[in-house]
């Protein structure tokens, strides 16, 4: 019989209780890690999620926790962002998640615009999220300086956006049915002029009207963007005098892989080279339910839509031949006024639109309101 000397007898031992706590903290790991999810909360500048804080806390699975973010005066609450599967309701300031899983989530702010000292810090974040909380004019406060004829040595008010990608115009602009009015933009010799004059990839403006506008460039303008990228127009409207050399729209002077879609022009464009009514030059863009009226002059690629259409696609679209002094246009189709001022011209065409009796008694559940054959179609929600 082979005698095993202690020493050697009791290192076995160890090495194998060693090796049974290791199986048995593995399982407990496992078991841990399974019932038990991390998450990780934080914010955008303009505010903070109280409930249950920012930071990262943890909770045992299936665990539905309440979420809360409230914004600073000045902003609102955009949306949740990140792994929000698990969110309720990602729109919501007050909303739950259910924990399934480890989850990362932001809350997003966006700032309010109430004069145009605010619409001018849009420049300080290009990529940020903005809604307009009321009309903007020559009497509201930093008109004089930053947007009147007299403003930056008599050139009025600086495109918002630049021609390189990281200082172009990215995020979301929300116009909530209110106006820009008055604005004055005088810069023969810039080129992407507009309200905004170049906006990316991912950004969108929409629900604005621009009422009353002067702007003069040289190229690729226009009343509300000189330049679209990739971007989303809609639900938007110019009306006021546009002028420049090449690439000149009433809404949008060059439209590059972008949609433009519920919006219309009523303003004079002039120009010598790809100059429309709505939209100066469209690549590869989409335009859609959408229409101008405005007077439209120029040399070459001349339209009473568009000025120029280079394999893009418009559909559901007019101009008014009449009034635009143009019979032809590279997309869309001409109508005279009478059948403008026509609700069957668009509700034919697939237009979400409805007859009003007036002006003034709206009808908000559809799109467009006209009142038929008395005035074009207007959003439902202008004044």
């Amino acid at each position: 019989m082979k005698i095993i000397p202690s020493s050697r007898k009791n290192r076995d031992i160890a090495v194998a209780i060693i090796f049974l706590a290791v199986i048995a903290f593995n399982v407990w790991l496992v078991s841990w890690l399974s019932a038990h999810y991390n998450l990780t909360i934080s914010s955008t500048e303009g505010g903070e999620v109280t409930t249950p804080g920012e930071g990262t806390f943890t909770y045992d699975e299936g665990t539905v926790v309440n979420l809360v973010a409230e914004a600073e005066e000045g902003y609102y609450f955009v949306n949740w962002t990140g792994d929000v599967s698990a969110i309720t309701d990602v729109n919501a300031d007050a909303t739950s998640i259910t924990m399934d899983g480890h989850y990362s989530i932001n809350a997003n702010f966006g700032l309010e615009i109430r004069d145009w000292y605010d619409l001018d810090a849009i420049r300080n974040n290009l990529s940020g999220s903005y809604i307009l909380m009321n009309d903007l004019d020559s009497t509201t406060p930093g008109y004089e300086e930053l947007a009147s004829p007299t403003a930056n040595g008599g050139k009025g008010w600086e495109p918002i956006g630049i021609p390189v990608v990281s200082a172009s115009f990215t995020g979301t602009f929300d116009g909530q049915g209110y106006e820009i009015r008055d604005l004055f933009i005088n810069r023969p010799v810039k080129g992407r002029v507009g309200l905004f004059g170049s906006v990316y990839e991912g950004a969108i403006i929409k629900n604005v009207g621009v009422v009353n506008v002067t702007v003069v460039g040289d190229s690729i303008v226009g009343g509300l963007v000189g330049h679209n990228d990739g971007s989303t127009v809609s639900n938007s409207y110019s009306t006021g005098n546009v002028t420049g050399n090449d690439w000149v729209g009433g809404l949008v002077g060059y439209n590059y892989g972008s949609t433009v879609s519920n919006s219309y022009s009523t303003g004079n464009v002039t120009g010598d080279e790809h100059v429309g009514g709505l939209v100066g030059y469209t690549y590869y863009g989409t335009m859609s339910n959408s229409y101008s009226t405005g007077n439209v002059t120029g040399d070459e690629y001349v339209g009473g839509l568009v000025g120029e259409n280079d394999e893009g696609t418009v559909s559901s679209s007019f101009w008014d031949i009449e009034t635009s002094g143009q019979a032809t246009s590279d997309g869309g189709t001409g109508k005279n006024t009478t059948e403008m001022q026509d609700i069957a011209t668009f509700s034919l065409t697939g237009w979400n639109i409805i007859a009003v009796a007036d002006p003034s008694m709206r009808n908000p559940t559809y799109i467009w309101n006209i009142v038929n054959g008395v005035t074009y179609p207007f959003l439902s929600w202008q004044s």
